[in-house]
């Protein structure tokens, strides 16, 4: 199919692929110009956009029904919505436009460009098409794991101690379930936020009953039809009629091959986020250099999803002579939201050298640490304590020196409310 061609004032038709959070944002933000002649957006799944975060607390617990994780859509006639629709293909190489390629072999042109918000897929493992296993990424996936947990399962095993796992766990204490928690590394969230903070995190679990079990691998889930338990590298094998992976994500970029458009570890875009003639990148799948922390990198998050849909469909735009194409650079922004506490991570964790708490104590359940790079301040984590995150966030969007982070600290106090 031919899309209309572009005239002096206006941008013809563009593709957003990808009916995420991202990518939602991104026709938000394209319908906003009205240069903008028709945007047809394509979704893998068969749902209109909705909200990831609450998949993981609000629906397992079964306190949201999961209607209230739809996203409002756009309400403009420009825009075409093909939800469990699958593209398989992109050709950059026509210099009148980008080409998509569907599952069912049509052929669509969008001179306008496209935008990729495809997301990331989560990581599995041998024995992960049992029934009864269960990976939490799509509203499909919560569906089926809470229709599991209200059956009363006599033992849940959640593989992975990351943001997820801890969630799901949480999830599974507050219905009564019985619950084990396995992770690879010495404590949880060590690699991210260090093994004290790590620690402090995951003693909640541990003091409600959760089974926390560290330096521990998972070789596969065993069953018959049903999965019945979970071998350990070490050969120890653990009872479990439910499992959870949460093993972390890779990128959808599988359907870029042979497009032209580069890709590894996400599809690799300049700092503006442009990855290819008329091509832009945002959310989960975006990799791009982000000079405030000098680091080239996807980041995972929800706020980083609405901020780079927006930016990239300003940069496609600027593709059209409409605006200026602006480097994108942002402090990134997670929480994470476990029984009544609430952790909070502002900055870069990747890589630091030094964590210090530097606000109250992991004893008490209410703390702030921050994390050192180089000679610069590039973190601050937050447990119960959101406004001096918040304050932490401002601070974080200019680079600071270390000694003046810590100096500051001192000066506010161990705590603040």
């Amino acid at each position: 199919m031919t899309a209309p061609a572009e005239t002096a004032d206006t941008v013809a038709a563009i593709a957003v692929v990808g009916a995420s959070l991202a990518g939602l944002t991104a026709v938000q933000t394209l319908v906003e110009s009205g240069a903008v002649t028709r945007v047809t957006v394509f979704g893998a799944e068969p749902h209109l956009p909705y909200d990831r975060p609450p998949l993981s607390k609000e629906v397992l617990k079964g306190v949201w029904e999961v209607q209230r994780c739809d996203l409002e859509l756009v309400d403009d006639d420009r825009v075409t919505w093909n939800v469990g629709t699958e593209v398989v293909g992109l050709d950059t190489s026509d210099p009148s436009g980008p080409r998509l390629r569907l599952r069912d072999g049509a052929v669509h042109d969008f001179p306008g460009g496209v935008v990729i918000a495809t997301g990331a897929a989560p990581r599995t493992l041998a024995g992960a098409e049992l029934t009864g296993v269960h990976m939490v990424r799509s509203l499909d996936d919560a569906v089926g794991l809470r229709t599991d947990l209200d059956r009363r399962p006599s033992h849940v095993v959640i593989v992975g101690g990351g943001f997820i796992g801890a969630e799901v766990a949480a999830a599974c204490v507050e219905r009564g379930l019985r619950v084990t928690l396995l992770e690879t590394q010495e404590a949880p969230f060590e690699r991210v936020l260090g093994a004290e903070v790590g620690e402090a995190v995951i003693a909640e679990h541990r003091r409600r009953g959760v089974d926390v079990r560290t330096g521990t691998a998972v070789a596969a889930v065993r069953g018959s039809d049903r999965v019945e338990r979970v071998e350990l590298a070490d050969g120890t094998v653990l009872p479990a009629d439910v499992v959870v992976l949460g093993l972390g994500v890779t990128p959808c970029v599988e359907w870029l091959e042979g497009s032209g458009v580069t890709v590894g570890d996400g599809v690799e875009c300049d700092a503006t986020l442009l990855a290819g003639p008329r091509v832009v990148a945002a959310g989960d799948v975006a990799r791009w250099p982000n000079h405030r922390f000098g680091e080239f990198r996807r980041v995972e998050h929800w706020d980083n999803a609405i901020r780079q849909g927006r930016h990239a469909a300003l940069r496609l735009l600027a593709e059209h002579g409409h605006g200026t194409a602006e480097p994108f650079s942002t402090v990134p922004w997670v929480w994470s939201d476990q029984y009544e506490n609430k952790l909070q991570v502002v900055g870069s964790t990747f890589g630091f050298e030094e964590a210090v708490i530097a606000h109250g104590s992991a004893e008490e359940q209410r703390f702030v640490a921050l994390y050192r790079r180089g000679e610069h301040l590039v973190a601050a984590v937050g447990f119960n304590q959101a406004k001096l995150v918040t304050r932490y966030r401002r601070m974080l969007a200019q680079p600071v020196l270390w000694t003046d982070a810590l100096a500051k600290a001192e000066l506010t106090g161990p705590v603040m409310s």
